[in-house]
């Protein structure tokens, strides 16, 4: 069975005081929770702050995006060997840096290669949009999402699969307080990205890599995600910035496996 991890992705939210204050009030219920990999994702400016207050738990860190060269004249951008530092995990492909700054298949492959090279584990998104779902593309557009972030990685890189982690992310359900229904998540998962894994890397990759769902998931509604058998865990997005909310959804995560 593979362990449930649940990423929370803090966006653009928490000064440096703030995420003190959040790490703080999260560590203690988060530690008492057993079985789920737990991963917090602070802006940039703040990573290193969060490091200080996890030292010694079993939470991770992650970053939320990196770029795929070591060093250049690259203003404002944060290559992975900064990155490998502070954090174990990197969310790379997000919709929202998808969709506001221009990344693609071919960047978020350079990016997954990169933080493999590094060390990193990536968390690739992936997920359609409303228009793309309405228009019955949900299949042809996730395929060719996985299809092309894996371009050029090889079986070994991602030792079997535990270092590597996918994020389904229907666009139409992110922030916008519409989930999609946990069959409807569970499904693409089963028939259509681990499918893709298994073509790209091999059958038993895409048995061990984790599928995680992301979009609109809360307290109230996690443990029905995670009662799906391909649902691996949840990358969280506003509710993680509420202690007793994500701690909730790590809860949910722990009792489904």
């Amino acid at each position: 069975m593979r362990q449930p991890l649940i990423a929370g992705n803090w966006k653009m939210f928490r000064t440096v005081a703030e995420t003190r204050h959040l790490v703080s009030e999260l560590v203690p219920g988060l530690q008492a929770i057993k079985d789920v990999v737990k991963v917090i994702c602070p802006p940039f400016t703040a990573l290193l702050a969060a490091k200080a207050l996890l030292e010694g738990t079993e939470i991770m860190l992650g970053a939320q995006n990196v770029h795929w060269e070591t060093s250049g004249a690259y203003t404002g951008e944060v290559s992975p060997p900064m990155i490998a530092e502070l954090c174990q995990f990197v969310i790379i492909g997000h919709s929202e840096r998808r969709t506001y700054f221009g990344e693609t298949d071919e960047s978020v492959n350079l990016k997954v290669r990169a933080a493999l090279d590094h060390g990193l584990t990536p968390i690739v998104c992936v997920g359609e949009t409303l228009d793309e779902n309405e228009a019955g593309r949900t299949a042809e557009v996730v395929s060719q999402q996985v299809r092309d972030g894996l371009a050029g990685v090889s079986l070994e890189s991602i030792h079997d699969g535990t270092s590597l982690v996918f994020a389904y992310e229907p666009v139409w359900a992110i922030g916008t307080g519409k989930a999609a229904t946990a069959p409807g998540a569970n499904a693409v998962i089963a028939d259509i990205i681990r499918p893709m894994l298994a073509e790209r890397l091999a059958v038993s990759a895409a048995q061990a890599i984790r599928v995680l769902y992301g979009g609109s998931v809360k307290g109230e509604n996690a443990a029905v995600f995670f009662s799906h058998p391909d649902i691996d865990g949840a990358l969280v997005g506003g509710a993680s910035l509420k202690a007793i909310e994500f701690t909730q959804i790590v809860k949910a995560a722990s009792k489904s496996f």
